[in-house]
């Protein structure tokens, strides 16, 4: 046995020496190591710091033909990891890492074991993919994964930085999480990463951002449209983190160089929520964006948005149209994709054919037809709407009209029977009639289709809990017109733990509505100017988007400062609502 041992030293390491691993010199070293120690020749090369576990890993797996890897947190499913009891784990020499529907990926020090593997195959029910792991890395993470179930609360104060290990060239995707409140055990980084999702939803977060920093990583949530820092973990977690979030949204945790995307289904509290997962590379590491969708959070009635009186109105008869087109725009996170949803769920019904043209699909709606596109692939916009046309649709909506293209099959499609609901990137109302005519649209298709337009922005409101009197500096109301109520009272919130000392609480929309009334639809037919459509339209006591927020202020549940601030790409003043220089009452 002595003799059969050295002699398949020496064949890895004439191995690793043809490959420029060692040299002859830390082969003979290590030779002599293994003798007084016993042991494998790989231990004993790693021991003398000839080459690292991850070089001794790859080479072994070479020789074997299987994938190896070097464990580490990120990598491994702690439920996963449970399936197998852990005295015959430690027995068998394997660890389960994960399973990808009936396939699972198992961590073994024999991975060639034909008996092992038909034990495993009869314990789990699944067919088995071995990988090959050193013995002391395995054992290493079977006592950090087969003890003790620990807590959310306690770990973050147990995380060291030897906690971590990265590999380079491990390239294994995992399946989903399925329920994360079960997922709390073992590994640091999954707790951190878990932690990080749960402490989001409570928070009512919309996205939670990953980067990297020179002293760390810095974790923020997106919160009624701002971003805090939330958590800070410890020094030299980035890349693990980054690499568990890849697996989550089942992403290939080996690409770091390019940006990725994925998304996953999962529960948290009780709750489902769809997670929607990008990377990006940067000079200091990877950053990584989960877009957090909460069906708890979702809200379809217009009066809830913040849409009232006759805007509801307006809104309500443009929707009830049985053809044209309805156009809401507004900025990137305005609210625009929820205001179109919420139009939706009015018109959805047995009767109704409804189909949707997203990039990507947000949420998922009963009795509508939903399509990602796929640039990718050739399934654009354009190429998408005009196969819908073929589809028998009633309703169709368009995520976004991006070019001349789409917004004349999407005309086109208003002009012959059918309502057709879609976004645009303008600043107000007026300003989407001068957008389409950019882009090419002749003005009598477009009062011929065009039911309305609606802008929108979306605005913090007072946190109820700390909500107290205070005067504005007098520069901001002179500002709005208000310089005569500078001895008057407004409405602010102090900042509490309910609102995370922000003094604001939950958001609310602003809307602009343009009906196309036959005198607007005649102005735009023949060519009229922007300008003059402003004109007309302060004449008939039409209100801006600046007007709509000021009412916020007046019925203090929002503050002067924060109407401003979503309301500053408004560059009119409340008495100078045609832009012109010509003021008008209000």
């Amino acid at each position: 046995m002595p003799n059969l041992m050295i002699e398949n030293a020496v064949r890895l390491g004439d191995q690793l020496i043809r490959d420029g691993l060692i040299t002859p010199e830390q082969l003979a070293e290590a030779l002599i190591r293994q003798q007084q120690a016993g042991g494998r020749i790989g231990g004993a090369l790693v021991d003398v710091g000839a080459i690292s576990s991850a070089t001794l890993v790859q080479a072994l797996s070479k020789r074997l033909g299987v994938k190896g890897c070097v464990l580490r947190h990120g990598l491994i499913d702690p439920k996963v990891a449970k399936s197998i009891p852990k005295e015959e784990a430690e027995r068998l020499q394997v660890l389960p890492l994960f399973r990808v529907r009936d396939e699972l990926t198992v961590a073994m020090v024999e991975p060639q074991s034909l008996p092992v593997q038909d034990r495993l195959r009869n314990l789990t029910g699944c067919s088995i993919r071995p990988v090959l792991v050193l013995g002391e890395n395995l054992q290493e993470y079977q006592r950090k994964y087969l003890a003790a179930e620990v807590t959310v609360d306690s770990f973050l104060a147990s995380i060291e930085e030897s906690d971590v290990h990265i590999s380079e060239t491990e390239a294994i995707d995992e399946g989903p999480v399925t329920d994360l409140d079960k997922m709390v055990e073992g590994s640091p980084i999954v707790n951190l990463v878990n932690l990080a999702v749960l402490t989001a939803l409570r928070a009512g977060a919309s996205d939670v951002h990953m980067e990297p920093d020179r002293d760390g990583t810095h974790i923020r949530y997106r919160i009624d449209g701002h971003l805090r820092e939330m958590l800070k973990p410890p020094k030299g977690m980035h890349a693990a983190i980054i690499s568990r979030v890849k697996v989550i949204g089942r992403m290939d945790i080996a690409e770091r160089r390019l940006p990725q995307e994925g998304r996953v289904h999962i529960v948290a509290d009780g709750r489902e929520v769809d997670l929607r997962v990008s990377t990006m590379p940067t000079v200091l590491g990877e950053k990584a964006v989960l877009r957090i969708l909460d069906r708890a959070n979702l809200n379809f009635e217009l009066e809830t948005l913040g849409v009232r009186g006759e805007d509801h109105v307006a809104i309500e008869s443009m929707i009830r149209s049985p053809y044209g087109l309805m156009l809401v725009t507004g900025p990137t996170g305005s609210g625009k994709t929820t205001t179109l949803y919420s139009a939706l769920d009015l018109l959805r019904n047995e009767a109704t054919n409804i189909v949707t043209i997203e990039d990507p699909v947000e949420y998922q709606l009963p009795l509508i037809n939903q399509i990602h596109v796929n640039e990718r692939i050739g399934l654009t916009f354009l190429r998408t709407l005009r196969s819908v046309l073929r589809q028998d649709p009633d309703v169709i909506m368009v995520g976004e009209i991006r070019d001349e293209d789409a917004a004349r099959v999407a005309i086109q499609a208003a002009l012959t029977g059918h309502l057709v609901l879609s976004t645009l990137h303008t600043n107000d109302c007026p300003g989407g009639v001068m957008r389409l005519l950019d882009m090419g649209i002749e003005p009598y298709l477009m009062s011929a289709s065009v039911l309305g337009f609606v802008a929108q922005r979306l605005a913090r409101t007072i946190c109820t809990s700390c909500k107290t009197s205070y005067y504005p500096p007098p520069d901001l109301l002179k500002n709005v017109g208000w310089q005569h109520r500078t001895n008057e009272l407004f409405q602010k919130g102090e900042g509490c733990r309910d609102c995370n000392n922000t003094g604001f609480r939950g958001r609310i929309g602003i809307f602009e509505v343009m009906l196309l009334d036959p005198e607007l639809k005649r102005m735009i037919h023949k060519g009229t100017s922007e300008a003059e459509i402003r004109i007309y339209l302060a004449q008939t006591g039409w209100h801006t988007l600046r007007e709509k927020a000021l009412g916020l202020v007046d019925r203090g549940e929002s503050t002067l400062e924060e109407v401003l601030r979503v309301t500053r790409s408004e560059a009119l003043e409340v008495g100078d609502p045609t832009g012109t220089g010509i003021e008008l009452p209000l």
